[in-house]
């Protein structure tokens, strides 16, 4: 979601552009700005990846407000979008822009052109967020810490790897082992990936997409794991699912039938991961999904699915969510901690993320 961004607290604040009536002028200082800022980032940036083996990261996220793009590094490629401005912009200058940001983007990391990517990004709603937008079909394998990703870089507005969650993925995988694993929403399932690399006993994964449930299969394969996708209906068929052959299941479902039906069968986990979308809707489900206002009736049924001192990772990807530790903490009667400033790696430094919360059932 487009929304201003603290400026990168390494970094001096930019000097004003000139002013000027020639609109090819500002666009060559720009480019410079640009240029220069990258080139500074990126070695530290580098560095910084390297030592932690992590081959995808934020390079640049509208630190410059004139300049309003998101650009990531994924090892020899740079995936990024332009955000919309706020204001009119005619189209053919913009698009000499583009190509102007795009060659300066190229000259200072050393990335080839035609590997510099860069979508157009615009406000979106429902699943609008998740739609094909190319049929390039850039994928590739990018590795993180001791995990590999498939990423397709020209084909969605997002990639399929979140990078802005990989401190949280990090935080969670550690705390996992010998636990029951639920990721609710999972797109692609990098959660569960992390989790069934940390010895959890279990890890159940549910989302609606055909398409990214089969995603997150090959992400599993990648990493030498067999994920089986199940139906709700046969994930809850007898033996219950807490008997099966612990391989990880990738369940395609509604999360709220899904969380219905698993209270009335009495199941626990005893680490749930709830980082859901900020807002929702299929033909495939009862009604729209709106973070704002279901937060708070979807994290009640996750806590009744929770184990006594069990561990449910909030993640709250709206911008506008402004809900305390302490208000959660008494509408649920629950334990909650706000950690979204721990789950904040180098490359988002500075960067206003999504409020995450860790949630203890000690009821």
């Amino acid at each position: 979601m487009p929304t201003k961004q603290d400026p990168d607290p390494r970094s001096p604040t930019p000097d004003p552009l000139p002013k000027s009536g020639d609109p090819g002028q500002k666009t060559a200082i720009q480019a410079q700005m640009l240029g220069n800022r990258l080139h500074k980032k990126l070695k530290h940036l580098r560095k910084w990846a390297k030592r932690l083996n992590i081959e995808a990261f934020r390079l640049y996220d509208r630190d410059i407000p004139e300049i309003p793009l998101v650009l990531d590094l994924y090892g020899d490629i740079i995936s990024g979008a332009l955000y919309k401005r706020p204001y009119e912009k005619d189209p053919a200058e913009e698009a000499l822009w583009l190509e102007a940001m795009r060659e300066s983007l190229s000259q200072s990391t050393g990335i080839a052109p035609e590997n510099v990517i860069i979508k157009q990004r615009e406000r979106q709603t429902g699943l609008a967020q998740y739609q094909k937008t190319a049929e390039k079909g850039l994928i590739r394998e990018i590795r993180e810490k001791q995990y590999k990703f498939k990423v397709n870089l020209s084909d969605y507005l997002d990639t399929g790897l979140f990078l802005d969650r990989r401190a949280l993925r990090n935080l969670v995988g550690a705390d996992v082992k010998g636990k029951r694993v639920l990721n609710l929403f999972c797109y692609t399932a990098s959660f569960s990936v992390y989790a069934a690399g940390n010895s959890a006993i279990s890890s159940d994964s549910v989302d609606l997409s055909n398409t990214y449930l089969a995603w997150a299969q090959e992400n599993f394969a990648l990493n030498g794991l067999e994920a089986k996708q199940l139906r709700m209906e046969e994930f809850f068929a007898k033996p219950s699912p807490q008997s099966l052959i612990p391989s990880p299941h990738l369940i395609r479902a509604d999360v709220n039938a899904f969380l219905e039906r698993a209270i009335a069968e009495g199941i626990r986990w005893d680490s749930i991961i709830l980082d859901p979308p900020a807002f929702s809707n299929s033909k495939m489900t009862r009604a729209d999904f709106d973070l704002k206002r279901d937060y708070m009736s979807l994290l009640a049924d996750c806590l009744t699915l929770l184990s006594p001192n069990g561990k449910l990772w909030f993640s709250a990807s709206a911008r506008s969510f402004r809900s305390s530790a302490e208000e959660l903490e008494r509408a649920l009667g629950a334990k909650v901690t706000d950690i979204s400033e721990k789950v904040v790696d180098e490359d988002f430094r500075g960067k206003r993320g999504p409020k995450t919360y860790q949630i203890i059932n000690n009821r």
